[in-house]
């Protein structure tokens, strides 16, 4: 970029935050000032909530907060980096965290982890196996809006966390809800977990941000009696843990500012202070990066990235990891409860041209409702494809009755992106005789919605991916029925085909027989039209030159911590 256009820049169209309130961006024309202890990051909004069991849970910056002040027991082991410098995780190795070696005995299929010693955290409190004892025993309490961490242990097989925490009998959910002796104490800083069928998804489930370990000392020291595993501060105020970063400040809907934990157990974090702030306008994120005033944005549309090819001082990183679009119809919600009708939309929309035009060729078709990098992943045999007449054959015979009611949701924060797209998809149904109002709303009444409700009736949605990279994962996760235990069953989709083709394939070994399976899987979804795959995108990041170390985590969150500034 030239001075002169940098000037421009920074004279005419920045619109940026340095005394922002509420998410309000204020100019300012002063050039940065390079300090490689501290980073500004801008996002298109910051955490809402960090309860991990919480409404905000689904949300992407929730979960990334979580993934940078609270600390798993294990997580994948590094793997090499890709063509753009960005580090990845070799997905089939794992590596202690919090637990410093760990060990199988098939026999009884109990593990045990030996913790570290001397890691500290934020609040001064020593890390020990109470604190593990305590993460587990929240979790099977199920007693937040989301009972993510019971759902992955679930997923896990460990023994104890059983669909009996939902009886109907009070007295029987009580019980099942009491931690037993399936996460046990063997000393201070040795821990055993029993699982009741051997299964490999147990380790990446520990990896994922709903099981990361909670400070017990901390969290009962807020605890009160209505709330007494403390969902209410963790949403809210603090989220004390044994990470690399501390909350020093948190203005919801505004900003989040952390700083290093210097006795973090891996080594101080490089970044000292991260300032992480809202600018709603992918435009003026744009703008911040292009002149130095932020060394990291995320979630420019795809012709802002493209723009920032070549613009000196700027860096981009990209993966093809997880992220997807696609559109969501509920099944409980008229007409959407027709699979006639579902199959209509599923040919009205013209998947090209989102792709030219919304992604502008950095998106490609999918073709099926698991990441195409992920284990399992099986191309479906016959997928949609844009056929405006055979969606108005399939709406007469369903003998749709177009009123104009049905409204569009998708998330407001992210118009940039979406709004196009979804203005696309109402011209696309217009077409066939399916007209719709566009209805954005903010990102965490579409997460409460989705993931706790699960009453939205229409969305396209970009937010949802499987963090364990495994495609049966995913099925449990959005496909299974929510009574055999599904987690975001969000359009609330029943198939006991799916159902009992999970049970079988949860605890199979033999890799070729449950790959078999989870194709039967994912073609009974596409037969079902459970959702609409759109498109599968790049997860991208423009960046200070300056700024290395981005790696891919499957929640698509930065870890800050990851980071030097030279």
């Amino acid at each position: 970029m030239s001075k002169k256009l940098k000037a421009l820049i920074i004279g005419f169209s920045l619109i940026f935050v340095t005394a922002c309130s509420g998410g309000t961006e204020t100019a300012t024309t002063e050039e940065p000032t390079v300090n490689t202890s501290e980073i500004i990051s801008l996002s298109e909004d910051v955490p809402p909530g960090l309860d991990s069991d919480g409404p905000s849970a689904s949300i992407p910056v929730t979960q990334q907060a979580i993934g940078n002040i609270m600390e798993p027991l294990v997580y994948y082991k590094d793997g090499a980096e890709n063509a753009t410098g960005v580090g990845l995780f070799d997905f089939q190795n794992f590596e202690g965290r919090l637990a410093e070696s760990f060990e199988y005995d098939e026999a009884t299929l109990t593990w045990t982890f030996k913790l570290r010693q001397g890691v500290e955290g934020c609040n001064g409190e020593t890390f020990n196996a109470d604190d593990v004892l305590y993460t587990f025993a929240r979790a099977k309490s199920v007693s937040g809006s989301a009972p993510i961490g019971w759902f992955l242990s679930n997923v896990a097989d460990i023994a104890g966390f059983t669909a009996g925490v939902f009886d109907a009998d009070a007295t029987k959910a009580a019980a099942a809800k009491e931690l037993g002796d399936e996460v046990t104490k063997v000393d201070d800083y040795t821990v055993t977990i029993k699982q009741a069928a051997p299964n490999k998804l147990f380790l990446p489930v520990l990896t994922i941000f709903g099981l990361n370990i909670f400070d017990k000392e901390a969290m009962e020291a807020n605890a009160t009696a209505e709330d007494p595993w403390a969902h209410e501060y963790s949403n809210s105020t603090n989220l004390p843990s044994f990470g690399a970063y501390c909350i020093s400040d948190w203005v919801k809907n505004d900003s989040m500012t952390l700083t290093s934990n210097e006795k973090y157990y891996a080594g101080a974090p490089s970044i000292k202070k991260v300032v992480w702030r809202k600018v709603p306008t992918s435009a003026n994120r744009l703008a911040a990066v292009q002149t130095g005033q932020a060394q990291l944005v995320d979630k420019l549309t795809p012709s802002e990235f493209a723009s920032l090819d070549g613009v000196e001082g700027v860096a981009l990183s990209a993966v093809a990891g997880n992220q997807n679009l696609f559109v969501h119809m509920n099944f409980k919600t008229k007409p959407f409860d027709n699979v006639l009708v579902r199959r209509a939309v599923s040919s009205a929309i013209d998947y090209d041209k989102i792709i030219a035009n919304g992604y502008f060729g950095k998106a490609q078709k999918w073709d099926s409702h698991m990441p195409s990098t992920y284990p399992g992943y099986h191309k479906a045999d016959n997928p949609y494809t844009y056929d405006p007449e055979a969606a108005k054959a399939l709406l007469a015979e369903a003998g749709y009755v177009d009123d104009g009611s049905l409204k569009l949701s998708y998330i407001t924060e992210l118009e940039s992106t979406l709004g196009p797209i979804a203005t696309q998809i109402r011209s696309d149904l217009a077409a066939v005789g399916i007209n719709i109002q566009l209805d954005p709303i903010p990102q965490s009444q579409f997460g409460d919605r989705a993931l706790v409700k699960r009453d939205l009736p229409f969305a396209l949605n970009d937010n949802e991916k499987p963090i364990a990279v495994d495609s049966g994962y995913a099925t449990l996760l959005f496909f299974v029925s929510a009574a055999n235990g599904s987690l975001n069953n969000m359009v609330n989709y029943e198939s006991k085909t799916v159902d009992d083709l999970y049970v079988k394939l949860k605890n199979e070994a033999d890799n070729t027989k449950r790959d078999a399976m989870l194709a039967e899987v994912q073609e009974t979804l596409m037969t079902d039209v459970t959702w609409v795959p759109v498109v599968e995108y790049q997860t991208q990041w423009a960046h200070s030159d300056k700024l290395s170390g981005i790696k891919w985590h499957p929640d698509n969150g930065i870890r800050f911590k990851d980071l030097t500034l030279n």
